[in-house]
């Protein structure tokens, strides 16, 4: 359970275990429920959607976190992927729920075991697959 209260549905992680063993999802979007009493998987993509596909399913005016499955070359043209875990709030989300996000994730993220880089996005540049692919190189 999160710091707010808030608790991880089943689904949560079993859609993740998926993801990370099973290879049949490329990307996962959790967001808080309407009752803001349980964290719950909203969509998850099959293994060849692509990266624009992932970034235009982020809300320009609400929070959401994410797990993405991030193929990359490595500078001596290697297949490597890491699990991305991406914690998103907007510029242009209310007050309210980038503090309920904030205070919950904790909870999120330690039920997901597996996760090799953590982002944190508040606008569509900090999520671009550049900026990203810098980060997990690093």
């Amino acid at each position: 359970m999160a710091t707010s209260g808030v608790k991880v549905e089943k689904a949560c992680v079993e859609t993740f275990l998926e993801l990370k063993l099973g290879k049949t999802h490329k990307y996962i979007i959790y967001k808080i429920s309407d009752n803001l009493e349980t964290i719950e998987v909203v969509k998850h993509a099959a293994g060849d959607a692509s990266y624009d596909d992932f970034v235009a399913e982020l809300p320009a005016d609400d929070c959401r976190w994410a797990v993405y499955d991030f193929d990359y070359k490595t500078a001596d043209g290697g297949d490597r992927n890491k699990i991305v875990f991406y914690s998103w709030s907007p510029d242009g989300a209310k007050i309210k729920p980038k503090m309920l996000y904030a205070s919950s994730k904790d909870g999120l993220r330690k039920s997901l075991s597996g996760v090799a880089v953590e982002i944190q996005g508040t606008d569509f540049d900090e999520v671009a697959y550049e900026t990203v692919l810098d980060r997990i190189r690093r």
